[in-house]
C-alpha cells in the first residue's frame, strides 16, 4: 500500500488549497499515479513556530510504478507545479504532498531533520518520520485506511492515535475538524 499526505494552506495558481488539492489529485493519473481511495479533508490548525493561516489535509492510497525515489521526485514536482516554494521550514504553502508508507518498505531517517535541517528537499525516509505524532494525518488515515499498520512500530492509526491522545492528552487533536463539501 502507498500512502500519501497532502496539505494546504495558501491559494495558489489553482484556487483555494481545497481546490488546489483536488486537482493536484485529479493530475495524478496523468503522470502515473493511480488514487484508489481517498479520505475527506479536514481543517486543521497550523502546528508550527510561526503564525500562518489552518491547513486543508487529507490521505489518499495510491498505486504508482514508480521506485519509492522518483515517485517522491514525481511528488515534489507536482508541488512545484502548483507553486510550492520552499522558504522556511514548516512554513506556509500552497501544496504538500508527503510520501507517508511505500508498501511497508522501512527506510531510516538520515542527516538532520526539524527545524535545524535548513530548506530543501530531505532524503527519503519511510515512513514518514512524522506519522505517529500528527493528527492531522492519523484521523484522515483512519478514515482511508484503518487496515494499514506502521511497519515499524506494527501499529494501525487508531492505536497511534491513543498513543497520541495519551501522550498528549486532550488537546493532541484539538482543532482537526472534517470539511463538507
Amino acid at each position: 500500500m502507498i500512502v500519501l499526505a497532502f496539505g494546504a494552506n495558501l491559494t495558489s495558481v489553482h484556487g483555494e488549497p481545497i481546490t488546489a488539492l483536488e486537482k493536484a489529485l485529479e493530475l495524478m493519473p496523468s503522470l502515473g499515479i493511480s488514487v484508489r481511495r481517498r479520505s475527506s479533508w479536514y481543517r486543521t490548525p497550523a502546528i508550527t513556530p510561526y503564525a500562518q493561516p489552518p491547513y486543508v489535509n487529507g490521505v489518499a492510497v495510491v498505486e504508482a510504478a514508480l521506485p519509492p525515489v522518483e515517485l517522491l521526485r514525481m511528488l515534489h514536482r507536482i508541488e512545484a507545479m502548483f507553486g510550492r516554494v520552499r522558504r522556511v521550514r514548516w512554513g506556509e504553502r500552497t501544496i504538500d504532498i508527503d510520501l507517508l508508507d511505500y508498501n511497508g518498505l522501512v527506510v531510516p531517517p538520515v542527516g538532520r531533520r526539524g527545524a535545524d535541517a535548513g530548506l530543501g528537499e530531505l532524503p527519503l525516509a519511510l515512513p514518514h518520520p512524522g506519522i505517529p505524532d500528527r493528527g492531522f494525518v492519523l484521523v484522515p488515515l483512519a478514515e482511508v485506511a484503518p487496515e494499514w499498520r506502521h511497519p515499524v512500530a506494527g501499529q494501525g492509526p487508531e492505536e497511534l492515535l491513543e498513543r497520541l491522545r495519551a501522550a498528549q492528552g486532550i488537546g493532541a487533536l484539538a482543532g482537526i475538524e472534517k470539511i463538507t463539501t
